[in-house]
């Protein structure tokens, strides 16, 4: 299945580029925003800090699911209206979670971003990369990204601010003024392209990566529980499995895939998308321990924690323009070397950090991890479709981003899952920062598992880009 494309057109739009890098924004920042403003949410909605998660987890998840029905929804009914009614459904998503009056609500109201979100950015990003030339990706992509990297830089410190000095609610409320904005520049600039043959859509795909996501998380949140109801734990857990076996089963045979897997057969695309993930998720995870460790295990208040968290993203921004050179002078099995083995060492240093480590100390170790997190994702994101060929974009576009999402809302349940079980483990006189430190731990352990994928992947890999 392929878009059609106008006559004539031989480069990515960058107008485009940086609208579909205005709603990644919005994405970014109401998911990052969130987890300085958890305990103040928690607080409201009498809940733990930690149970913020599965409002984050379930938006995460729910854009998943909603991902790969996303490029059939835009080959059916074209891009810009599915482009526009994705901003309008996250904006009027945002207010609904903002007049959240429990967490079942928040859950509900952040699932429906979700299904905005998985029709926003998605079709945004494909549109923008169909006509790309091969050697034009690094600039695609970084047009794609440059401005959404600025989103995770404001959210720790705006969300401090609105939690100490107005409420969390405005978390949310911020994203209603940008939508409207959205909205208004996307039924100017985004093309209206569709198919000309659209097949039918795979409900029998959709409803088993429903059911797996569904089931995983579940189960993992049952697993938190005190006590925890093993054997739903492992009913849920289980019936995940089911749902994954089928859905692989099912994708290889139907006529019409959801997914369509055939992209993995490419060696740089399965690379970018298999350890790819696993660096994602552990990546995911830190934003959302950071800012509970400062407040919860260090006593700061959510303004200095996000404050603080900001070092992280802040690098994001400013080693951005290096990447694509880093790429091109040293490759990408290099360049991910540095990111997954840089990045388990930060993990270490996250290990180590306590209330008396100096605060020089704790910038420094942030300012590292945010450049090597902007470093790996760069090169990540580009390695998987340096080998797609054209055809075959609109089916790996899909794929990798469901994988992406997927990684993402299991990288929060992960780390939750992680700081649970520490905090169950742990003596109840040890200090509340213990369980994060043995919970950073976990994940460097976890981190040195991309390093084996790299290690193995040749050293031309992705050559055709580095070549430009």
């Amino acid at each position: 299945m392929r878009l059609a494309t106008p006559a004539g057109s031989s480069s990515f739009s960058r107008a485009l580029a940086l609208l579909v890098a205005g709603t990644y924004f919005m994405e970014i920042l109401d998911g990052t925003i969130i987890s300085t403003a958890a305990p103040a949410i928690a607080a409201d909605l009498h809940v733990r800090a930690v149970d913020i998660n599965l409002a984050m987890t379930a938006y995460l998840i729910t854009l998943a699911v909603g991902i790969p029905i996303s490029g059939w929804l835009a080959e059916r009914f074209g891009a810009r209206r599915v482009f526009t009614a994705a901003i309008a459904v996250f904006t009027i998503a945002s207010l609904l979670c903002a007049l959240s009056p429990n967490l079942a609500f928040l859950c509900v109201a952040r699932m429906l971003q979700g299904l905005g979100g998985a029709m926003m950015v998605p079709v945004g990003r494909l549109v923008v990369l169909r006509d790309a030339d091969r050697k034009e990706f690094l600039e695609a992509i970084a047009y794609l990204t440059w401005p959404a990297l600025i989103a995770p830089v404001l959210a720790p410190v705006v969300g401090g601010l609105l939690v100490s000095y107005a409420s969390w609610h405005w978390i949310f409320l911020i994203n209603v003024p940008l939508g409207i904005v959205a909205f208004i520049v996307a039924t100017r600039v985004v093309p209206d392209i569709r198919a000309r043959k659209v097949p039918p859509p795979d409900w029998v795909g959709f409803g088993l990566c429903g059911v797996a996501l569904a089931a995983l998380v579940i189960g993992m949140e049952l697993i938190g529980s005190a006590p925890t109801p093993w054997a739903a734990v492992v009913l849920c857990l289980l019936a995940s499995l089911a749902g994954v076996a089928g859905a692989l089963w099912w994708f290889r045979r139907a006529l019409h895939p959801l997914l369509d897997l055939r992209a993995l057969r490419i060696h740089t695309f399965r690379v970018g998308n298999g350890g790819g993930a696993l660096y994602r998720m552990v990546i995911n995870a830190v934003p959302f321990l950071l800012p509970l460790m400062f407040m919860l295990g260090f006593g700061w208040t959510a303004f200095e924690a996000g404050l603080m968290t900001m070092a992280v993203f802040a690098c994001n921004v400013l080693i951005k323009p290096a990447t694509s050179p880093l790429i091109r002078r040293f490759g990408f099995r290099n360049v991910l070397l540095l990111s997954n083995i840089g990045g388990a060492l930060v993990l270490v240093a996250c290990a180590l950090m306590n209330p008396e480590t100096p605060l020089a100390v704790i910038a420094v170790v942030l300012f590292a991890s945010g450049v090597l997190r902007s470093i790996g994702f760069s090169a990540y994101n580009t390695l998987q479709f340096v080998d797609v060929p054209k055809a075959g974009m609109v089916d790996a576009n899909t794929l990798s981003s469901t994988i992406a999402q997927i990684a993402t809302g299991l990288g929060i349940a992960v780390g939750a899952l992680l700081l649970r079980g520490a905090q169950s483990l742990l003596a109840s006189d040890l200090p509340a920062v213990a369980s994060y430190q043995v919970t950073f731990a976990a994940l460097a352990v976890i981190m040195l598992v991309p390093v084996v994928e790299a290690l193995f992947m040749h050293r031309a890999a992705g050559d055709l880009v580095r070549a430009r």
